[in-house]
């Protein structure tokens, strides 16, 4: 299990290098110079040339990765260009935001999804098996920011359940905290609710035509262990959709962040965007990549643990 963890590490430094690297020089091949976003309306050319070399882009872009490069790897992320502060201190304080959102989705698509996933797979072609199946179809086609649209709508205008916009943190209030981010939270997990609902009632049909399970009932288990067989044998996809669900839900907290008016690391995002602040870019997805190496490591070490032949393979 050691190897098996060190190498899934190794590949996930790798990877890191890799979209870093390959994020830098797309950043500056799509910003060529970033002096005009920064600047603004006093963008004159003595004034880009002294932000230039204030910046650093005066100099060739190998120079500038290699300098860099040399301070990620001392876990120095670099300084905003846009305000001259640390790049790691700014994106600290805007991504507890974001991650209490993502990390109460995918609570929320983990519990649901299992839970229906479980109903419509042990009791196919019911009515919870159509309405899974009929959801899943409806909540794709939907665009997420209409869907967010619609909560605001009807549980913050309407019903006023929840508050519209804005952000409270839980050193603050821990209820007002949960209200303020679950309906950005419901707003990232519907689709990923039906996606694991589909996928492990589909995972459950599939499992319990296998020869083992013919087995095993002609032992005569009980209900509950049959069941406990089957979820052991359909959690591996279900889990893998679960960890790609995370990506996604950094990406979709960008657009639900706007909407609901939260500080997190989505209207960063944006406005680095505008205004041509690579490292600030960089820095998110440095950030951004760790994480996705952190949770693709937990789950094949979970995998891993369920299933020794993921281990050999």
């Amino acid at each position: 299990m050691f190897i098996f963890t060190l190498k899934r590490l190794v590949s996930g430094v790798i990877l890191l290098f890799v979209m870093s690297t390959a994020t830098f020089f797309l950043a500056h091949a799509a910003i060529p110079d970033p002096t005009l976003g920064l600047l603004g309306s006093a963008a004159t050319p003595d004034a880009q040339a002294a932000l230039a070399e204030k910046i650093g882009t005066d100099r060739p872009v190998l120079v500038q990765y290699l300098d860099w490069l040399g301070g990620l790897v001392q876990g120095d992320l670099g300084t905003s260009w846009k305000n001259f502060q640390p790049v790691g201190a700014q994106i600290a304080l805007k991504l507890p935001v974001t991650l209490s959102v993502v990390t109460f989705a995918i609570v929320l698509s983990a519990v649901l999804g299992g839970l229906l996933g479980v109903l419509a797979g042990l009791r196919p072609d019911t009515w919870i098996d159509r309405v899974v199946k009929a959801a899943a179809v409806i909540l794709f086609a939907l665009p997420g920011f209409w869907v967010a649209l619609v909560l605001v709508m009807a549980f913050a205008v309407q019903l006023q359940w929840f508050p519209a916009v804005g952000y409270v943190p839980p050193g603050q209030s821990i209820p007002d905290w949960l209200r303020s981010i679950t309906l950005p939270a419901i707003s990232l997990a519907l689709g990923a609710v039906v996606m694991i609902a589909e996928q492990l009632r589909n995972a459950i049909i599939q499992a319990d035509g296998q020869d083992y399970m013919r087995t095993l009932r002609s032992r005569g288990l009980s209900r509950p262990r049959l069941v406990t067989h089957l979820l052991r044998n359909s959690a591996p996809p279900s889990l893998t959709i679960l960890a790609l669900m995370f990506v996604g839900l950094l990406s979709g907290a960008i657009i639900v962040e706007q909407i609901f008016a939260l500080p997190g690391v989505g209207p960063l995002t944006q406005s680095s965007s505008q205004n041509g602040d690579i490292p600030m870019l960089l820095g998110i997805t440095v950030i951004t990549v760790v994480f996705v190496v952190i949770i693709n490591l937990l789950l094949d070490v979970l995998l891993g643990w369920i299933n020794p032949k993921v281990r050999v393979k």
